[in-house]
Formats: structure tokens, C-alpha cells, sequence
């Protein structure tokens, strides 16, 4: 009786397979239309699963760069998330443009074992310092955040100068007095700076300098080539106090997003909190007896900077208008009476490269140009003997052309601090021989 049983249910098992077997189809073969119009269903599902694919890859990403921190946080390294970044800027740094982070590593596995991570994937360069910035700043500080800044600067300039006073004669033969000039300066600054985000795109900054001067000029008068140094005069003088204080706000303009630069409008004030060069005590020619930390004069400079980043590269630039306020002196400066000095202008602009070596190391490349308009100065003659004035006078002197070659190093130590050093060697002769200044921010929270 059991085989005939069994012989009586195989037509039924044998009806029955394709059935079970199109219970075990796949949710998602089963879940494709069978007829034509079914198109539009397998968009709506197509478009569905790409959007549940994104978020997890989302948190995936998240997942990630909340690790990193940690990881970074622990061994006390930069933190590479590109928020964390740009909220503890350092005044100079400018975040590059996102890109996305390389695929770590895998191990090699056999078919059917599960794939194991090997190592760790670098961490994305996410900012450049720009070394040469050092009066405009970089992006503007975060609201909130604060920066206290020390730097130290040294400028030398060196000035040969001989003055002829005669007749010139074809083939080089002069005939008369010369008159050779030489001039050395030092200026030593020790400064503090201090930047307050107000707002995300507001901040305010002021600097305050300390400065030690020392000024020495040779004046030879050259008449009579049997005594070449007859008459020979050397004036060292030196001095010490506090500079000219300048402050200011900066307002940033556009964020940098699709790849537009950022655009950082600022106006900055300089006073005359130094010592004033009209006050300084003179002698009876009136040569100066004491070296001047300060211009004298009011200054207001509204400027613009833009700053493209281009990774690894940012490239900057600035225009800027110094308008200098005239002030009446009213004051006897050797054999003259000074009424009146009106500084002249100063339109200027600069441009130039930095480029990302390393996650902390970048350099900067730039040239900065500077035109200064001619001093305006009414002068009266005075007569020695009767202390009369005689008729007012404008005096102009010539303009200056000041340019210079700009070369800056940042090292990002910690993620709070910055060392920069950046070099100005002068391309014209009205500029200084060299300056070279090193800045150290540190940058906090405030509120």
C-alpha cells in the first residue's frame, strides 16, 4: 500500500512546485510590474530606494567625521572636519573648497568571508593660511570667537643720496658743490592685535604697537677736494614710545559658496598716539634731537579683499584708499614757520598666491604697491634778526612709489594657534630695504 500511496501523491507534489517556488521570488523581482503601464510605478520605487541609499549614506559620512574628531581629539592633532575648521579659524585661514575624502583601504578576502578595513584614511587638508595678510586678516572670525595676536617687526632702510649744486659739462665733467646724503633707519615694533567676531559676518580688530626708532644720517659737503669730508655732520638719534594706534571693523560680503570668492569690505582708523615728528625737540637748524614713533596725522583707509580658494592654492587680493586729514602745525622748524601740512593720499593694492604644503604648513607669494601722493605744505620764511614772517608759501613734494615683494610661512601648531613670518623686500627705491615681521594669534572663545 505505500508505494501505491506514494505513486498516487507525486502528480500533487508535482502540482504543487511552481507554486512554491513563486512564493520564494524576491520582494524585489516581485515587486517589478508585469504589464507596460507598470513604468511609472518602477520610477516612484527606483527614485524611493535612491533616496533611502542617500540618507544612509549621510549618516554614514556623519558617522565618520564624528570619529575623526574623536581620533583627533585624542591624539591631539587638527581636527580635518571642515566645520570644525572654519569655526576655530585663525585670523589667515581660509577653508578650501570641500572635497570628498579617499576610500580606505581594504583587505583582499575570500569569496563568502566578510571584508576588513585595514588602516586609517588621511585627513583632508581643509584650510590655508595666507602668511602675507597680516593688516587685512583672513576670513572673518567667527561670532563669538576672539583673537589676541603678538607680533614682532623689523624694517631697515637705507637712503645714498648726493645732491649736486652746479653746472654739468658734456662728458661727464661737473663743476661745482656736491652734497652727500646718507641715511639709516631702524624701526623696531612690538605689537598686540585683537579681533572679536560680533557676528558671523561682523568683526572689529585694533592694534596696538610699541616702537623704538633709531635714525643716523651723514651730511658731507663736498667743496674742496683737498678736504673731502670738511664739514662732515652725523646725526644718530633715537627714540622710544608707544606707535600710532589703529582700529577698525570688517565686514564679510559673500560666504565663498559654487565657487565664488569671498568678499571682505573693512575700514580701518588710524590716531596719532605716537610721538608727534612736529613736537620732537630740534636744534637752532632744526634737525630733529629725538627719533618720532608716530606719523602726526589722522588716517581712515577703507579697503576691500578678496580671497579665492582653489584647492591646494588660495588666491587674494586688495585694493585700499588711505585718506590722511591736514592739521595746521603753527610751529618754528629752523629758519621756517610751518602753518599748514596736509599729508597726501595713498590708493593702494596687492596680490598674490598661497599654497598648501601640508595639513600645517603653507607659504604666500605676493607684491603690494602703494602710491603716495605729495606732502602739501604753507610755509612762511622767518627772518632771524627781526622775527618777521614773510609771504605764505605751498610747498608739494614729490609723489612715492612704494613697492614692495611680499613672501610669508605659516605653521598651524595647534588648532587654536598659528605661527606666521612673512618677509617684505622693497622693489622701488622709495621703499624700505626689507621688513620682516612673525605674528602669533591665539585664537578662543569668548562668549
Amino acid at each position: 500500500m505505500r508505494p501505491a500511496v506514494c505513486h498516487a501523491f507525486l502528480p500533487l507534489g508535482l502540482i504543487a512546485l511552481p507554486a512554491s517556488a513563486q512564493q520564494t521570488v524576491s520582494p524585489a523581482a516581485a515587486a517589478v510590474p508585469a504589464a507596460a503601464d507598470g513604468t511609472e510605478d518602477l520610477r516612484r520605487t527606483l527614485a524611493s530606494e535612491r533616496q533611502e541609499l542617500e540618507r544612509q549614506q549621510r549618516a554614514l559620512d556623519e558617522q565618520r567625521a564624528r570619529i575623526d574628531r574623536l581620533e583627533a581629539r585624542l591624539s591631539g592633532r587638527s581636527e580635518p572636519d571642515r566645520a570644525v575648521a572654519q569655526t576655530a579659524l585663525p585670523p589667515g585661514g581660509v577653508p578650501l573648497p570641500a572635497s570628498p575624502p579617499p576610500a580606505p583601504p581594504r583587505a583582499a578576502a575570500a569569496p563568502g568571508t566578510q571584508v576588513q578595513t585595514v588602516g586609517e584614511a588621511p585627513s583632508d587638508q581643509r584650510q590655508v593660511q595666507v602668511a602675507v595678510l597680516a593688516e587685512q586678516g583672513g576670513i572673518i572670525t567667527k561670532a563669538g570667537r576672539a583673537t589676541v595676536e603678538v607680533n614682532f617687526e623689523y624694517a631697515r632702510a637705507d637712503r645714498n643720496q648726493v645732491v649736486f649744486r652746479g653746472v654739468q659739462i658734456p662728458e661727464a665733467v661737473l663743476i661745482g658743490v656736491f652734497d652727500i646724503n646718507e641715511s639709516r633707519q631702524d624701526v623696531l615694533t612690538v605689537g598686540t592685535v585683537g579681533r572679536l567676531g560680533l557676528t558671523s559676518r561682523l568683526e572689529i580688530n585694533g592694534r596696538l604697537p610699541f616702537v623704538y626708532r633709531s635714525d643716523k644720517s651723514v651730511l658731507a659737503p663736498v667743496a674742496n677736494p683737498s678736504q673731502p669730508n670738511a664739514g662732515q655732520l652725523d646725526r644718530p638719534v633715537s627714540g622710544a614710545n608707544i606707535g600710532d594706534i589703529d582700529f577698525g571693523l570688517r565686514y564679510q560680503i559673500t560666504d565663498g559658496r559654487d565657487g565664488a570668492p569671498y568678499l571682505i569690505a573693512g575700514v580701518q582708523a588710524v590716531a596719532p598716539t605716537g610721538t608727534d615728528p612736529f613736537k620732537v625737540p630740534r636744534d637752532a637748524l632744526g634737525n630733529a634731537l629725538k627719533g618720532a614713533t608716530g606719523a602726526g596725522f589722522w588716517g581712515v583707509t577703507p579697503n576691500l579683499t578678496a580671497i579665492l580658494p582653489t584647492d591646494p592654492a588660495v588666491l587674494f587680493a586688495t585694493l585700499g584708499y588711505t585718506y590722511n586729514f591736514a592739521r595746521d602745525i603753527n610751529r618754528q622748524i629752523g629758519a621756517a614757520y610751518i602753518e599748514r601740512v596736509a599729508p597726501g593720499n595713498q590708493p593702494s593694492a596687492s596680490a598674490g598666491i598661497a599654497i598648501a604644503l601640508n595639513p600645517r604648513t603653507s607659504i604666500s607669494f605676493g607684491y603690494a604697491q602703494t602710491w603716495a601722493l605729495g606732502t602739501k605744505t604753507r610755509v612762511r620764511a622767518l627772518n632771524q634778526t627781526t622775527q618777521a614772517l614773510g609771504e605764505a608759501m605751498t610747498a608739494e613734494s614729490r609723489d612715492l612709489q612704494i613697492g614692495r615683494l611680499l613672501f610669508g610661512v605659516s605653521y598651524r601648531t595647534s588648532p587654536s594657534t598659528t605661527l606666521n613670518w612673512n618677509v617684505e623686500v622693497g622693489a622701488t627705491d622709495d621703499a624700505a630695504d626689507v621688513r620682516t615681521t612673525l605674528r602669533i594669534p591665539f585664537t578662543f572663545t569668548a562668549y
